[in-house]
């Protein structure tokens, strides 16, 4: 992998990673950009505990453009992008409307490749490991950042989801906390080992492989499974058979078997509700331990990846139990929906 790291025209960071040794990045940001000036701010719900992010400046953010003004594709023909190159592997750049910025944290856009018509079901093995470097190279670069605590890298895919771009591209958020949903985690971890003196996420991992109804796919280095207490209609999380705390921590071999076993499973995400049926909209979250604090070795490094169709045509929404308890009711047995990742495998 090279990485060249260059600047846009209004300061932001930009980088490019590529499979090639010999690429070259020399491609100047031409556009009359301004500064980028944002109002993000990090409040605290002292009820909840939870902490919000107020960011009125995203709401001038762009919104579903057509193909031809793409931001995200490289800068051809006269028409210039976020992405001076005429052509890339894989670009990250500072977003232009963060919700996180400087103390409050970093914001990056990750673009999977520069075809604007692809997604990362489509990707080779080849650009799939490039992501993974990328996404490797930037959780060890913001953990040097002394306002990032915790880093996530994910995708947003389709506009049921909420995505304003259609091109393939994740983000990666630098937050100045420890997440709940990760706090929460690094609780259940503490609870289970003073009731048992075992590792929660290892304990897990080998329940779901004892018992198997839900295992969906199984590699020499990872594995792939609906969990027990599914909240999402099909929701797969996928763990290195190695416990890691983050992405810097996999080893070589799970590193090379990573994009075969997710290419798979994308590509039976797509496939779930039958022929004809359009893209499934999708998040694909990065869990990953704090850089700091009690629990961190201990933490299990996976991958969550669910969508919120539910059935052919239909979604799942957030209703009043979710939304205002938090108590998630699915519809969809999380053995029957392992079943049916199993029968859409590849052939």
């Amino acid at each position: 992998m090279k990485k060249t790291s260059t600047r846009l025209a209004d300061g932001r960071e930009l980088l490019y990673y590529d499979s090639r040794d010999d690429a070259v990045r020399d491609a100047v940001d031409l556009r009359p950009l301004e500064a980028v000036s944002t109002t993000a701010e990090i409040r605290h719900d002292e009820l909840l505990g939870d902490r919000v992010a107020i960011a009125s400046h995203r709401q001038g953010r762009i919104y579903h453009p057509p193909a031809d003004e793409c931001p995200l594709c490289p800068s051809r023909d006269g028409r210039l992008s976020e992405i001076p190159a005429a052509d890339y592997d894989v670009a990250v750049f500072e977003n232009r409307f963060p919700s996180l910025a400087g103390d409050s944290g970093r914001c990056e856009v990750v673009c999977f490749t520069s075809d604007h018509d692809a997604s990362f079901a489509d990707l080779t093995e080849e650009q799939a490991g490039l992501v993974l470097e990328a996404w490797t190279d930037r959780t060890a670069e913001l953990a040097e950042l002394p306002q990032v605590k915790q880093v996530f890298c994910f995708e947003n895919r389709g506009a049921e989801i909420g995505v304003t771009l259609g091109h393939p591209h994740g983000q990666i958020y630098g937050y100045p906390f420890v997440t709940p949903r990760t706090e929460l985690m690094l609780r259940s971890l503490a609870a289970h080992r003073a009731a048992t003196g075992g590792n929660l996420f290892d304990d897990l991992v080998r329940r779901e492989r004892e018992e198997g109804a839900r295992v969906v796919l199984e590699g020499e280095h990872w594995i792939a499974f609906v969990p027990y207490a599914a909240h999402w209609p099909y929701e797969v999380h996928l763990h290195p058979k190695r416990r890691v705390p983050d992405l810097r921590a996999l080893d070589d071999a799970a590193r090379t078997e990573f994009p075969r076993i997710y290419l798979e499973l994308l590509r039976r995400f797509d496939r779930i509700f039958g022929p004809g049926e359009p893209p499934t909209p999708y998040i694909a979250a990065w869990h990953q331990a704090p850089f700091e604090g009690e629990g961190r070795d201990a933490f299990g490094l996976h991958l969550e990846l669910f969508t919120i169709r539910r059935t052919s045509g239909k979604l799942k929404f957030l209703a009043g139990s979710e939304s205002g308890m938090s108590v998630f009711i699915n519809d969809v047995p999380p053995e029957a929906a392992a079943m049916r990742l199993r029968e859409v495998a590849s052939e």
